[in-house]
């Protein structure tokens, strides 16, 4: 069965090299696609260094935007969706998230992190439905409505509510050892406090939607 990894990517030529170094030989993988959501640093060409697919976004439109187009640029019916900057990554991680719904136990997985670093593992213990780590079916995505795709950072939230309503097979995988690069790290305090505060503006959008 046919596996599509779509890489959102804002700006993670840092960042973007550790996960592509990761899957881009993985033979469970048929396709890779990293969608550029309007970078103006060197993603794009770096993402072409490992050979991938890349889209490239005219400008910044948000995580959810990229994730979509990144759907409707394949045709498999398995998405594994990885964000950019993960640390730690293994193929083995990456199997533990496809495998469950190739073998029909599952209808989506959340990648939840453990033994990377304290605050990162502690930010999904706390809500693991957040995770950008997820492999899902096809048809799921092809059922939310526009709104939902428009929700930003709040895709995860609207995925999570879908799941529920529809009483879908959801399975969380552990990714240990596997964290990835804080908004502060990437941004510098300010910067970075302002993307966080607006991500949890778009989540907290969608909760209120439950």
């Amino acid at each position: 069965m046919e596996v599509a990894a779509i890489i959102p990517a804002y700006n993670e030529e840092k960042n973007i090299a550790q996960v592509l170094s990761c899957i881009y030989q993985m033979e469970e993988l048929s396709e890779i696609l990293v969608v550029s959501d309007g970078s103006t640093d060197r993603t794009v060409e770096t993402a072409h260094l490992f050979g991938v697919r890349t889209i490239e976004l005219p400008y910044n439109q948000g995580k959810s935007y990229a994730m979509k187009t990144g759907l409707q640029s394949t045709t498999a019916p398995i998405v594994l969706f990885l964000d950019a900057d993960l640390i730690g990554l293994k193929k083995h991680h990456v199997r533990s998230l496809i495998s469950p719904l190739i073998d029909g136990v599952a209808d989506m997985t959340l990648g939840i992190f453990t033994s990377g670093r304290n605050v990162t593992d502690l930010a999904q213990k706390i809500a693991p439905f957040l995770t950008g780590q997820r492999a899902v079916k096809r048809w799921i995505l092809e059922d939310l409505n526009q709104e939902e795709w428009t929700s930003g950072f709040g895709i995860e939230v609207a995925l999570t509510r879908y799941a529920r309503e529809n009483k879908l097979k959801v399975s969380e995988v552990y990714l240990e050892n596997v964290t990835h690069v804080m908004k502060e790290e990437k941004l510098g305090l300010a910067k970075g406090v302002a993307a966080r505060i607006k991500m949890y503006w778009e989540i907290a959008k969608e909760i209120n939607r439950f």
